[in-house]
């Protein structure tokens, strides 16, 4: 395979980024665009793809897109609730998949989703920036290698002025979004934790204001893991001053870094800050991931059982919500009685 063959489905404006990834990597050509604004695809065309040989074709329909173009793999950049159903069809067609995130929005959708990739022999990856960083790579290994010890505790938050940006968007449409703030910029940092302490959810209790509107703007989350680690999160979608921090504090040391891009990271063994701990692999974006992965270069750093466990922590978080009680999300009830 010389090249990988991509189509770009969502043409809005985080398609901006990962068309430039892909006119950029030596593996991949874009080969058609599809969105169901005519207009919006020119334009990106346009904009985005300028000079870019050969133009791809524009499609308003994925199914004629399927029918028409010789496919290895398509990215899905639009709302959050189209993925499962855009997601099906394109494997269904024989492609692999890299999807924004979240996966979808619920888990039994997930999980549907994630039998269909695994009959399918096709590669389905979420589009989480910390999975290929250098900074979550050490971090994961030293959970599971025990470097400072055992993981006992999870503390973070990630806020910015998303309420303010996202009004009258489909963002703030529960049909398109599937919910907010945890939903959207948020997801970040839940998929951060739950990448790294790779456990099954046994329990969760959350408190969400939606501050009027239509869906969940800050979130106040509290996460009981299977494997015994406990998480509080904070999630805040009316903060001019964008930032993030993520903690894990292990019984030998502790880590802090960046849970939104991994963009920085300090350790300590025992009392003492290691000045140089061996943060060794190579930084990707998770459309490198991607192609290596088709190419069988490089394993997925993420993969439909995250989509899941995400899935599964924000039905919990909603339902708990809603309930004012702890919810386990493996049945869907609380088990407090």
């Amino acid at each position: 395979m010389s090249s990988i063959r991509i189509a770009i489905i969502g043409c809005g404006g985080v398609a901006r980024g990962h068309a430039w990834r892909f006119r950029n990597h030596k593996d991949a050509q874009i080969v058609a665009l599809c969105d169901v604004n005519a207009e919006s695809l020119e334009r990106f065309r346009a904009e985005q793809l300028k000079g870019y040989e050969p133009a791809p074709p524009l499609f308003t329909d994925a199914a004629e897109m399927y029918r028409e173009m010789r496919l290895d793999a398509v990215a899905i950049l639009t709302p959050h609730t189209l993925h499962f159903g855009q997601g099906m069809q394109a494997l269904e067609a024989g492609c692999h998949v890299l999807m924004e995130k979240p996966m979808v929005t619920s888990a039994d959708q997930a999980r549907r989703l994630a039998a269909k990739a695994e009959g399918s022999a096709r590669i389905l990856v979420i589009a989480y920036n910390t999975p290929c960083t250098p900074e979550f790579d050490f971090i994961r290994n030293a959970i599971r290698n025990k470097t400072l010890g055992r993981l006992e505790l999870v503390n973070g938050y990630l806020c910015q002025n998303w309420m303010g940006w996202t009004t009258h968007t489909w963002r703030q449409d529960p049909a398109l979004s599937g919910g907010g703030m945890s939903y959207d910029t948020g997801a970040h940092l839940l998929n951060s934790v739950c990448w790294s302490v790779e456990s099954e959810i046994a329990e969760v209790f959350a408190f969400v204001d939606q501050h009027g509107s239509p869906v969940d703007i800050n979130s106040s989350i509290h996460v009981r893991f299977a494997n015994g680690v406990l998480a509080g999160l904070m999630v805040g979608g009316n903060c001019p001053a964008e930032g993030t921090a993520l903690h894990f504090v292990f019984d030998g040391g502790r880590i802090e870094t960046d849970g939104w891009n991994g963009g920085w990271i300090n350790v300590w063994r025992g009392w003492e800050k290691w000045k140089y701990p061996p943060i060794t692999a190579v930084p990707q974006t998770p459309n490198d991931n991607f192609i290596d992965a088709i190419l069988g270069r490089a394993q997925p750093r993420t993969s439909p059982r995250n989509g899941i466990i995400q899935c599964e922590l924000m039905d919990a978080i909603y339902e708990s919500a809603r309930s004012r009680k702890p919810v386990s999300p493996r049945v869907g009830t609380d088990e407090h009685g």
